[in-house]
């Protein structure tokens, strides 16, 4: 069975989505933020403040191989996966890549920014990150998802756009 593998805009739901997809089709379910914060460095933020965005994105690769290589998974990545080119095959042999798209507006007006390096700047970096991001989002994925119902359609909609792709 393949992984479905949600992409994304920080803040966008990926997690959210994520969880309550794995619960629907019971599967498991796998962050790659919280596996790098349980295998490589216990927080992000200091992470990048102290190492750099490269090394960051260096890491995460690595972790995006291993989670690759599972079967069955629903997984959330983090929202910069898109910044790495070789990223995109990883995902794509990994499974159905599922973009979850939410306006910057939403997010700006919902998430909290303390917590995420790239958002620490506010509301001004997710509309310059949406803008940076969107074609490359749009480029490694399977499916696009407009976030714009309730969890249950979100899920809804994945789980009839997935079975619909694998034929």
């Amino acid at each position: 069975m393949k992984n479905i593998i949600l992409i994304g805009m920080p803040g966008c739901g990926k997690t959210t989505i994520g969880k309550a997809l794995a619960r629907r089709l019971g599967r498991e379910f796998i962050d790659s933020d919280t596996v790098f914060e349980e295998t490589v460095y216990p927080n992000i933020s200091k992470y990048f403040a102290e190492k750099g965005e490269n090394e960051f994105r260096r890491e995460e690769t690595a972790i995006l191989q291993r989670l690759a290589g599972k079967s069955g998974c629903i997984i959330a990545t983090g929202g910069g996966v898109v910044e790495r080119c070789e990223n995109k095959d990883i995902l794509r042999k990994g499974g159905i890549v599922v973009f979850v798209n939410r306006s910057p507006e939403d997010i700006a007006r919902d998430v909290d920014t303390s917590n995420r390096p790239l958002l620490a700047e506010g509301r001004e970096r997710i509309f310059r990150l949406f803008e940076n991001r969107i074609e490359k989002y749009n480029d490694f994925c399977n499916i696009k998802i407009e976030n714009n119902s309730t969890l249950e359609e979100l899920c809804e909609k994945i789980i009839n756009e997935v079975n619909s792709f694998n034929g």
